[in-house]
């Protein structure tokens, strides 16, 4: 089965959540860590912000647990940014659990992988997606810039994050996938004083 291509950002509870993702799209898969979005506050700022610039995809567990984050989710963000989707109620238990969860209905982690493929399809935009994977922004460039591997790396990272209005405290990984949504490499150049030819 091939990848689809996903330019939209898509929201998932935990990460066994995003690994299952991961392994029917290329995207950008954030999660909420559970019930940790109640707790972190920067989470949620992020995942506004990043709805500022594009519509961001929601899929949530179809149990009680997953409507809460889904509604925390609908309520700070834009109905309109917003595109839900939602997994079939399918009675059973993810192979590396234990127990069964609560209501005893597999998770977005134990949906079967053509499911999944076809509830994203028709989100698939070739030409969006081409943008987003023309922009080479890295990790390579966190380091020369001192967004990363540098004592003051998360100093310089938290003055970027406040100019561009997004939270503190992110990590590099984090910033950096979300950069590669709010700017073009060219915009992310001139905020770092630097050019497409200087850098070579």
């Amino acid at each position: 089965m091939r990848k689809l291509n996903i330019s939209y950002p898509i929201v998932v509870e935990g990460k066994y959540d995003r690994l299952r993702l991961l392994s029917v799209c290329d995207a950008t898969v954030l999660t909420t860590d559970g019930f940790g979005i109640f707790k972190k506050n920067e989470k949620l700022a992020l995942f506004r912000r990043l709805s500022q610039k594009t519509p961001v995809i929601v899929l949530t567990d179809s149990d009680g647990a997953g409507k809460l984050i889904r509604s925390h989710l609908s309520s700070a963000i834009p109905k309109d940014r917003l595109i839900q989707l939602y997994i079939p109620q399918i009675e059973g238990k993810e192979k590396r659990k234990s127990q069964p969860s609560a209501e005893g209905t597999l998770g977005v982690e134990g949906m079967e992988r053509q499911l999944l493929f076809d509830l994203l399809a028709p989100f698939e935009n070739q030409e969006q997606t081409e943008r987003k994977l023309e922009n080479p922004l890295s990790k390579t460039d966190f380091y020369v810039d001192g967004l990363s591997g540098g004592a003051d790396s998360a100093i310089r990272r938290d003055q970027l994050a406040s100019e561009l209005g997004l939270p503190k405290g992110m990590t590099a990984n984090a910033l950096l996938a979300a950069l590669k949504i709010l700017l073009s490499y060219e915009e992310y150049l001139g905020l770092m004083g630097r050019t497409p030819c200087g850098f070579e």
